[in-house]
């Protein structure tokens, strides 16, 4: 069989530990023998990262600028274990907090849905799509140890040098203090994206902070979703017989308890990193998950919700046999793969992301998953199967779609 063509590269990120044993195992088995790849690729390894300073990371994002379409691994944000482990250079920002800054845009992300794989919250019978603003919150904040007695406070210089401040905090003794900060501009953009997004696929769209406590910054967030719906999308959403709303967060995680699902839940920078893991947790696993970053100029950034699944990767390189869950990877590749066929008129890569999903998901609906899941189906014969042996039986079947 001949090999699908492709004209324009994708901006393809490896990444760390488990899974970017997956990311090679997936090109070699499931896209290389029936596509001729063309990526332009950057080492976001941990390791390649300390390297370049993490100037890498910043170059990994212009390129995605430049070509539209990116696909990534998942990857390390390290910590103070990371440091001693890697022999880091530095404590190195997410590489997703880092690629988010310079796209901006928003991140939806929704559970991949398969027969056998039940949601643990009976009422749910619909998908629940996560939009996740990408930009600032805790990813930008600056913070400081304060080691003693003293006055912290916010001070705004404006360009003629006038200062205002705001007292945080009087400290009596050591402690912390966090700074963060967010764009009128890029909630805006925030929330354009998610009108359209719910325009696009007619759902109702939720939207909720705590602005009764945070009364100046998540207020903002609720002001400006509110006039830019008042302004430009209010009738056009009742011609679309969907509804927004906005409600306190508290009282939406209630909301989505006890609702069946088949919405966007628009939610702040970390909220939406905190509750996209949940909302795939509770429909099966944080690998059965996808997430694209949408960006206001239509950019799009393809990733696995989930980490580089450390636990697994240390078993790897002891021999051991591991049973880690490549879905949404998969589906990662899929949806990069569909948006470059799209952009580029090129229908067969379309149809081949729409034949790889479709495997995948039968494989599964087969009786033949990784132990993650095989823990939780509700099927009665089933194949539980470790990582490489799950890719080839994807394989398998995509080969006779093809």
């Amino acid at each position: 069989m001949e090999k699908i063509k492709m004209t324009t590269p994708l901006v393809e990120m490896d990444g760390d530990e488990m899974t970017r044993i997956l990311w090679k195992m997936i090109k070699d088995e499931l896209l290389c023998p029936f596509i001729d790849l063309k990526t332009e690729y950057y080492d976001l390894g941990l390791k390649h990262r300390d390297e370049t300073d993490d100037q890498v990371t910043v170059d990994s994002a212009l390129a995605t600028k430049k070509y539209g379409v990116a696909v990534k691994c998942a990857t390390i944000t390290p910590n103070a274990a990371r440091m001693d482990e890697y022999n880091l250079k530095s404590m190195y920002k997410s590489p997703n907090g880092t690629i988010r800054a310079i796209l901006d845009g928003t991140v939806f992300r929704a559970p991949i849905v398969v027969k056998g794989i039940e949601p643990t919250v009976k009422t749910w019978k619909k998908p629940i799509t996560i939009a996740r603003h990408a930009y600032g919150d805790v990813y930008k904040a600056t913070e400081m140890r304060i080691p003693g007695a003293g006055k912290a406070e916010i001070v705004y210089t404006d360009e003629q040098g006038r200062e205002t401040r705001e007292l945080i905090h009087e400290f009596a003794g050591p402690g912390i203090v966090q700074g963060m900060h967010n764009l009128d501009e890029s909630i805006n953009a925030f929330a354009r994206s998610c009108f359209n997004y719910a325009l696009d696929t007619r759902q109702d769209l939720w939207f909720s902070t705590k602005d009764t406590i945070s009364k100046k910054y998540d207020h903002t967030f609720k002001d400006l979703f509110q006039d830019l719906y008042d302004a430009e999308y209010k009738e056009k959403f009742e011609e679309a017989g969907i509804e927004y709303f906005y409600t306190l967060i508290d009282d939406a995680v209630a909301r989505v308890i006890r609702s069946a699902g088949g919405y966007i839940w628009a939610c702040k920078n970390y909220d939406g990193d905190v509750m996209s893991d949940m909302i795939a947790t509770a429909f099966g696993s944080l690998a059965m998950m996808t997430s694209v970053l949408v960006a206001p100029d239509g950019t799009t950034e393809y990733e696995a919700a989930h980490g580089t699944v450390q636990r697994h990767y240390y078993k790897h390189l002891n021999g051991e046999e591991t049973s880690t869950n490549s879905v949404a990877t998969i589906f990662a590749w899929t949806g990069a793969l569909r948006k470059r066929g799209s952009l580029d008129g090129i229908d067969e890569l379309v149809e081949f992301a729409g034949k790889l999903e479709e495997a995948t998901i039968e494989t599964i609906e087969g009786g033949t998953m990784t132990k993650d899941l095989a823990l939780i189906t509700t099927l009665e014969q089933v194949n539980a199967v470790n990582s490489q042996d799950f890719i080839k039986a994807v394989r398998a079947k995509l080969e006779s779609k093809m």
